[in-house]
């Protein structure tokens, strides 16, 4: 959903699916449907870490281990640009996380763009139970960002609020 403080910026929905895999992985497909003309888009680019990708339209993913108040941010732009990011607890202590590349691929229409990541969870992450926050910067040609989230809390946009880690994402069992 839209964040009530700010405008749709074009977008008219966005459908998110998120898949756990057997090995540790996360696979996330991102869909955009609207008027994306409208909306600042980065250029394909070299697939690299890279800082401020909320200045064009993103696509992010927060997990936390149920059991703990420390995070990872995941940040993805259809240019295939990426960040990642620890957090000791709500916005403490931010580092740069040491991980893979995730793989991230999009494909786009008239009035759709789609966006599909896959990433590695950090190897202490990978049996546990966690929750995910899964969220989309949407910045138009004209200056406004819409941003959109699963949940949203009271007040400002903020997806590293804990009430926007409302998606479960059970551990994989042995069986």
């Amino acid at each position: 959903m839209c964040h009530p403080q700010s405008l749709h910026g074009g977008v008219e929905a966005i459908k998110v699916t998120v898949k756990r895999g057997q090995n540790g992985e996360i696979e996330l497909v991102y869909r955009v449907m609207g008027a994306l003309e409208e909306l600042k888009i980065a250029s394909p680019a070299t697939p690299d870490r890279v800082d401020g990708l909320w200045k064009n339209t993103c696509f992010e993913f927060f997990v936390k281990n149920s059991a703990a108040t420390a995070y990872l941010e995941y940040n993805f732009a259809p240019s295939g640009q990426w960040a990642a990011y620890q957090f000791s607890g709500y916005r403490a202590d931010m580092a740069e996380l040491q991980t893979e590349a995730p793989t991230i691929s999009s494909t786009d229409g008239d009035q759709f763009l789609t966006v599909s990541v896959t990433l590695q969870l950090p190897d202490t992450w990978q049996n546990a139970d966690l929750w995910a926050g899964i969220s989309v910067v949407a910045a138009t040609q004209s200056g406004d960002i819409a941003y959109w989230a699963f949940v949203h809390p009271p007040g400002n946009p903020d997806f590293h609020h804990k009430d926007c880690f409302a998606l479960q994402l059970e551990a994989r069992s042995a069986a």
